[in-house]
């Protein structure tokens, strides 16, 4: 997806483009003060998409909110997260009640202050998208974490993803169309215009022919599940999506549900790179499947390397991968970890060119196997936030792939009573390690886990959680890239007042 900050004085229209809005009140200043180095300074607005859950009628949802206490904010903010259709399109939160009238919308939560999380939840196959806002004191690093449970019947187990930022391009390899599949990419539109999107299928052969998937209308404060399988005739087993959006902006995530196997989100992959980072595979995983894509003209040739805890080795018969450009390229790795944490790194053998990459990941064997997903994630930055942690149920996994690093990990309080912990972790460089993470002292409650970079090299890390039930290992995995909490502001004589969205 695409992730750009910008200077201030790359032009105000720019910037509100990019984050929102941009309030300025700029006496003169000299070009010395132009020319000093940004400072990293708190978001004031966040904007977060949350896709519908499930279409089960046994399904819960829960939705996790946590916002980390950063320092700078101000000292007060609001923050709520509303169903898409209770946005009106002045902004205000309304739905329509009898006789035309309109009154207010109870938001599925309300966050607390900063540090504390707070929960809310749906049931049934009418759970909506969600629109969530935070200003203030709320909006550095807020994070929603959508889970489900569902008992039975197609993608039973358990689902999770994290709500995120409306944008204008995404890649998921590791989508299908194959019997026994249903796959969808659910769209969600936070804007008070219609969004125009383009949907592409591409294939072991390229791309899947079809006019269907193209400009795909999604209505001011709406969200559109579209099914996979409706747009081309063709079937695949492994199928990278397109989401391409012509005019306005969405939240893009995939829904890949299984018959057999059960099923889970499928988030976007970071933005096509020579080099990439699939953090986080749980050491019980009985099958690993990755797939890959190149968006480019040229084939690409991919070394494949495992980060295990004592290292980095490349796995038997599964050395190299070439990608052929347009086409997507699977290959069964098998269990790679053999009982290891461990984390894939993608770097080319020969010219750079960029790819995008998931893994499918299956935990068990025969009729009690489950499904998640890791897409190529983006490095934690300067910090990165977990939400809708438990106790016993949480593997924090980070790997620092090029260098030796220092992690500080903060446990937040609980939702419902606990104090905040924290302790700080080496990681080895070319090394994966699932960390003994804090966990809050007298937890009651969920709580949210922080990773801050101390120093060393990049750091990439993955949550799973995990919850078996009737011997089923259901789990889900999220990554954790930079919780976007600051932004980058010249210092100058000015007010100014950032707003992310």
């Amino acid at each position: 997806m695409n992730r750009t900050t910008l200077s201030l004085f790359a032009g105000t229209a720019a910037l509100a483009a990019v984050t929102g809005f941009a309030a300025l009140n700029q006496p003169a200043a000299s070009p010395a003060h132009t020319a000093e180095a940004a400072a990293q300074l708190p978001v004031e607005r966040t904007s977060l998409l949350c896709p519908a859950p499930s279409l089960s009628d046994i399904a819960d949802t829960s939705y996790t909110s946590f916002t980390p206490v950063t320092k700078g904010t101000t000292s007060d903010g609001k923050a709520e997260l509303q169903a898409a259709t209770a946005q009106s399109a002045d902004g205000t939160s309304s739905s329509s009640g009898g006789g035309g009238k309109k009154k207010a919308a109870k938001p599925v939560l309300t966050p607390k202050a900063p540090g504390t999380p707070v929960t809310g939840d749906t049931s049934g196959a009418d759970g909506p998208a969600y629109v969530g806002t935070a200003e203030g004191k709320y909006a550095p690093g807020w994070t929603v974490q959508e889970t489900t449970e569902v008992a039975a019947g197609t993608g039973r187990g358990l689902q999770g993803v994290n709500c995120t930022a409306a944008d204008t391009d995404f890649w998921f390899p590791g989508a299908s169309t194959a019997a026994g599949r249903t796959d969808y990419v659910h769209l969600t539109n936070p804007d008070d215009s219609a969004a125009v999107v383009d949907v592409e299928l591409y294939g072991k052969d390229g791309r899947l022919k079809s006019t269907v998937g193209e400009g795909i209308t999604v209505q001011p404060h709406a969200s559109e599940p579209v099914l996979l399988s409706t747009l081309a005739d063709e079937r695949g087993t492994d199928l990278t999506v397109h989401v391409n959006v012509r005019s306005g902006r969405v939240g893009a995530s995939v829904q890949a549900l299984d018959d057999k196997t059960g099923g889970d989100w499928l988030a976007a992959s970071a933005d096509p790179a020579a080099a990439l980072v699939l953090p986080g595979i749980p050491k019980d995983a009985t099958d690993v499947r990755l797939i890959a894509f190149t968006p480019g003209d040229s084939d690409a040739d991919l070394k494949v390397r495992l980060a295990s805890p004592d290292g980095t080795i490349t796995p038997a018969g599964n050395e190299t991968l070439h990608v052929k450009a347009g086409m997507t390229t699977a290959t069964d790795l098998g269990d790679v970890t053999r009982g290891e944490a461990g984390s894939l790194l993608l770097t080319p053998s020969d010219q750079s060119v960029p790819v995008v990459a998931a893994l499918r990941v299956t935990r068990g064997k025969g009729d009690k196997q489950e499904t998640a997903y890791i897409p190529a994630a983006a490095p934690v930055g300067t910090r990165a936030t977990s939400a809708d942690n438990s106790g016993k149920g949480t593997t924090l996994s980070l790997t620092a792939p090029t260098g030796t690093a220092q992690v500080k990990v903060t446990a937040s309080a609980g939702s419902e009573g606990g104090t905040a912990v924290s302790k700080t972790f080496t990681i080895k460089s070319g090394t994966t390690q699932d960390v003994d993470a804090p966990v809050p002292s007298g937890l009651k409650g969920t709580y949210a886990l922080t990773v801050e970079p101390v120093s060393g090299g990049p750091v990439y890390g993955a949550r799973t959680l995990t919850a078996t039930e009737d011997g089923i290992p259901g789990f889900t995995i999220q990554t954790l890239p930079d919780d976007r909490g600051t932004v980058a502001v010249p210092e100058a004589d000015q007010n100014v007042a950032v707003l992310q969205k």
